[in-house]
C-alpha cells in the first residue's frame, strides 16, 4: 500500500473517477455526514482554491454552517485540512484534465496488471516507460500551478512524482488522488519497480508444486496459455503507455506552442509599449515646443505693441512739433517791422 503524508476528506468507494473542477462529490463515509450535501460542494471549492486561501475560506463557510444549524457539516468543514502546494497542484491536475486524469487512472490498472505477470526485462521496459509519463504529467501540474500564480519548486514537483507514482502504482493512491482532495504528497509501495528498476523485493519465484503445469500435452497447453496471457496483458500495458505518453507529448507540445505565442504576445505588448513612450516623448517635445513658440509669439506680440505704441506716440509729437513751428513762424512774421 501507498504511504500518505497527510489525509484529505475522503469520498465513497465508488468514486474512483477524477472530479471536475466545481463538482460536487459524494460524501467520505456513511458515519461521518449524509453522502450527497451542501457540505460536498463547499469541500471540492476548499480543495480547488490555492491553499493560501484554504483556511479563511474553510473558517468562513464552516461558520455559515454553524448559522444555518448544520452542526456535523460545519464540524466536517472545519477539520478539513490544509493541502500543501504540490498536494494542491496533484488536486488540481484531476479537475483540470479530467479526461488526461482518467487515463492515467485507466494506465495504473493495466500495469498493476502487467507487474504480476511480466518477467523482469519487461518490467524494466515498462517502469522507464511509466517514469517518463509521470514526469511529462508532473510538469503538466507545474504548468497549470504557474498558471494559477503559485508556481512549484523543483521539490514540490519530485512530490507530485511521487503522487502520481503512487497512484500507478496502489489502487487506494489512486482513489484518494481521483477525489480531488489530497493534503499531503503520496510514496508509492516500496514493492513496485521505480523508473531506474526495482525498488523493493522482487516478485515471488512461483512454486513448483502445484501450480507448475504437469508434463505432456495437457501441461504444454496450459503453459501456453499462460504464456499467451501474458503477452496480452504485456502488449495492453505497452499500448497505455504508448497512448499516455502521445496524449503527454500533444499536451506538452501544445503548451510550448501556448507558451510561444505568450511570448509573442507579451513581445508585440513590449514593443508597442516602447512606440507608446516614444510617441509620449515626441508629443511632450512637441507640446513643449509648441508652448516656446507661444512664449516666443507673446513676446514677438508685446514688442509689436510697444513698437506702435512708440510709433503713434512719435507721430504725435512730431505732428505737436509742426504745429508749434508754425505757430512759431506765424508769431515771428507778425512782429517783422518790414511788413
Amino acid at each position: 500500500m501507498s504511504t500518505r503524508r497527510e489525509d484529505g476528506p475522503g469520498r465513497r468507494d465508488g468514486d474512483r473517477g477524477p472530479v471536475p473542477v466545481g463538482s460536487a462529490g459524494s460524501a467520505g463515509s456513511a458515519e461521518d455526514a449524509p453522502s450527497v450535501g451542501p457540505v460536498e460542494s463547499v469541500l471540492d471549492l476548499l480543495y480547488a482554491a490555492p491553499p493560501s486561501d484554504f483556511v479563511s475560506l474553510r473558517e468562513r463557510h464552516a461558520g455559515a454552517a454553524r448559522s444555518a444549524g448544520r452542526k456535523e457539516d460545519a464540524r466536517r468543514l472545519h477539520a478539513a485540512r490544509r493541502p500543501t502546494l504540490a498536494a494542491w497542484a496533484a488536486n488540481l491536475l484531476t479537475r483540470s484534465l479530467p479526461e488526461e486524469s482518467r487515463r492515467f487512472l485507466e494506465l495504473g490498472r493495466a500495469l498493476r496488471e502487467a507487474y504480476r505477470a511480466l518477467d523482469a526485462d519487461g518490467l524494466k521496459e515498462l517502469s522507464a516507460q511509466r517514469r517518463s509519463v509521470v514526469t511529462a504529467l508532473s510538469r503538466q501540474a507545474a504548468g497549470l500551478a504557474r498558471e494559477a500564480g503559485h508556481p512549484l519548486s523543483e521539490g514540490a514537483r519530485r512530490e507530485v512524482e511521487s503522487t502520481l507514482l503512487a497512484v500507478l502504482a496502489d489502487p487506494a493512491a489512486a482513489e484518494q488522488w481521483a477525489g480531488g482532495r489530497l493534503t499531503g504528497s503520496l510514496t508509492p509501495p516500496s514493492d513496485f519497480p521505480s523508473g531506474g528498476g526495482r525498488s523493493g523485493p522482487a516478485p515471488r519465484e512461483r512454486p513448483t508444486r502445484p501450480h507448475d503445469p504437469p508434463e505432456g500435452p495437457a501441461g504444454d497447453e496450459l503453459a501456453e496459455r499462460r504464456r499467451r496471457r501474458r503477452q496480452e496483458e504485456q502488449a495492453r500495458a505497452e499500448r497505455a503507455v504508448e497512448r499516455a505518453a502521445r496524449e503527454a507529448h500533444d499536451r506538452r507540445a501544445e503548451r510550448e506552442d501556448a507558451d510561444a505565442a505568450s511570448r509573442r504576445a507579451g513581445e508585440a505588448v513590449d514593443r508597442a509599449r516602447e512606440e507608446v513612450s516614444a510617441a509620449e516623448r515626441r508629443l511632450r517635445e512637441a507640446h513643449a515646443e509648441l508652448a516656446r513658440a507661444e512664449r516666443e509669439l507673446g513676446t514677438a506680440r508685446e514688442r509689436e505693441h510697444t513698437t506702435a505704441q512708440a510709433l503713434d506716440r512719435a507721430e504725435r509729437e512730431a505732428r505737436d512739433a509742426a504745429r508749434e513751428a508754425d505757430r512759431t513762424a506765424g508769431r515771428a512774421e507778425r512782429r517783422d517791422p518790414r511788413d
